[in-house]
């Protein structure tokens, strides 16, 4: 494919519609899995009722993908993104399909060797998030805001999937034996077919669209070392344009700023999404399970929040679409994250004293704000960069929103205090396994 010149949109954005749909589907991959997870976590609490699953999953979930996007983000430039991002789809197909083996192995019973084994696999979830977001987020943010929208829109529609999967498999398996079990398999098999979908468009669909070629060879000849895999995988050559453009002298094109430069330039977003993300999973989903009491809905309850939240996140994450409600103002941003904060006293005061309906609502105002101001921080940051550094700022950015996640889920252990005899009981029981069994039981 020649490309004459690649400096220019083109006219005409053919593919820009698939592009966007499969951008859609490949965020729903990113995080079905990790949302299947959640949504069977009444099943984990039934396998595993002292062990916390909800809160522990998580922290073990956020120190992989955290730890493993710091490295990626530092080694950026140097990592390529189709590799990256294939891996990471295959790492969660199969990881999940490693969890239904182990669940069937153990025939769904609660040891901790089992529950050591579950955790280990949630660890290669966390790696392989890390590899995707960054990726993904990155490779988008070179090209058209859409397609971040479109991607951080398809991470939400994962969590309203797996909600209403949720919901309908209580209605269908509450009355027969095993439902739990049933249901959980069930998400896990569908989780793992979705990855698989996601291997095959990522890796031979989304590379041959026009726009993105497009786009790709434009980060190319700016100096992006990334997408190179990219452009052979699409038939595309570009080092002879490259060369000549080096042998004539042309390096300004390439001069790109620092990871650091890029940072200072951007710290009030990349703030911006540390809190947000620190404060969403200091609630959601450990407090959601654990720490909002019984009420008339029953076991139905837990899963009614999460559904909400799910919805909320989803919708909101379409309002930036709309030019008058697209928040761009950088102060704006800030305040309105800050001010987000008074959702703590919110949430306890009315787990402690209000009802179910009350609850309902906040989990739908923290949903759709965590969307809403999400999505209109990753579309502000990249416009003005040349491609290398889209992808750089990407990453970074994704680095800060893994981290607050980390800090949430390490708070929402907060919600525990002055509830210690939990956590006592939980380490006594563990303790006196461990003496009463040995190491061939345990495992």
């Amino acid at each position: 494919m020649a490309v004459d010149d690649s400096s220019q949109t083109p006219t005409r954005l053919e593919g820009k519609f698939g592009a966007n749909i499969i951008c859609w589907i490949l965020g729903i991959g990113s995080l079905i899995c990790w949302n299947s997870l959640t949504s069977i976590d009444d099943y984990y609490y039934d396998v595993f009722p002292d062990y916390h699953p909800s809160r522990v999953l998580t922290c073990v979930y956020q120190p992989f993908a955290f730890g493993s996007m710091a490295f990626l983000a530092y080694n950026e430039s140097k990592i390529d993104t189709r590799k990256r991002n294939i891996v990471g789809y295959i790492m969660f197909f199969f990881a999940t399909f490693a969890l239904i083996l182990l669940d069937l192995a153990t025939y769904g019973k609660g040891s901790i060797g089992s529950y050591i084994g579950i955790c280990l696999f949630v660890a290669a979830f966390g790696i392989a998030d890390a590899l995707i977001q960054g990726g993904m987020i990155g490779d988008l943010a070179l090209m058209c805001p859409e397609f971040i929208q479109s991607f951080l829109a398809g991470m939400a529609a994962s969590g309203v999937i797996t909600s209403g999967l949720r919901l309908l498999t209580e209605a269908i398996f509450n009355n027969y034996e095993n439902g739990l079990h049933k249901g959980a398999l069930l998400f896990l098999s569908i989780s793992t077919l979705f990855e698989f979908l996601c291997i095959f468009l990522y890796a031979f669909i989304f590379t041959t669209l026009p726009i993105v070629k497009h786009y790709r060879t434009k980060a190319a000849l700016e100096g992006s070392q990334t997408v190179s895999s990219d452009l052979n995988a699409a038939g595309i050559q570009t080092d002879l344009t490259l060369t000549q453009k080096l042998v004539d002298g042309d390096l300004g094109h390439l001069d790109r700023l620092s990871n650091k430069e890029l940072l200072f330039q951007n710290f009030d977003y990349a703030l911006d999404l540390f809190l947000i993300f620190a404060l969403t999973l200091s609630i959601f989903p450990g407090f959601l399970y654990e720490n909002t009491g019984k009420h008339q809905l029953g076991s139905w309850y837990p899963l009614v929040l999460v559904a909400t939240f799910n919805f909320g996140d989803l919708v909101s994450r379409y309002i930036p679409l709309i030019n008058c409600l697209k928040l761009e103002s950088r102060k704006g941003l800030m305040i309105l994250v800050f001010l987000r904060f008074l959702l703590v006293p919110a949430f306890y005061f009315t787990a402690k004293y209000g009802d179910q309906g009350w609850m309902i609502m906040l989990v739908s105002f923290l949903g759709l704000s965590n969307g809403y101001l999400g999505v209109c921080v990753l579309m502000a940051a990249p416009k003005g960069y040349k491609g290398p550094e889209q992808n750089a700022l990407g990453n970074l950015l994704v680095l800060f929103l893994l981290g607050g996640i980390f800090l949430g889920a390490g708070l929402d252990w907060l919600w525990l205090i002055g509830n210690g005899s939990v956590l006592d009981q939980s380490a006594k029981e563990i303790v006196e396994y461990f003496a009463k069994s040995s190491y061939i039981d345990v495992l």
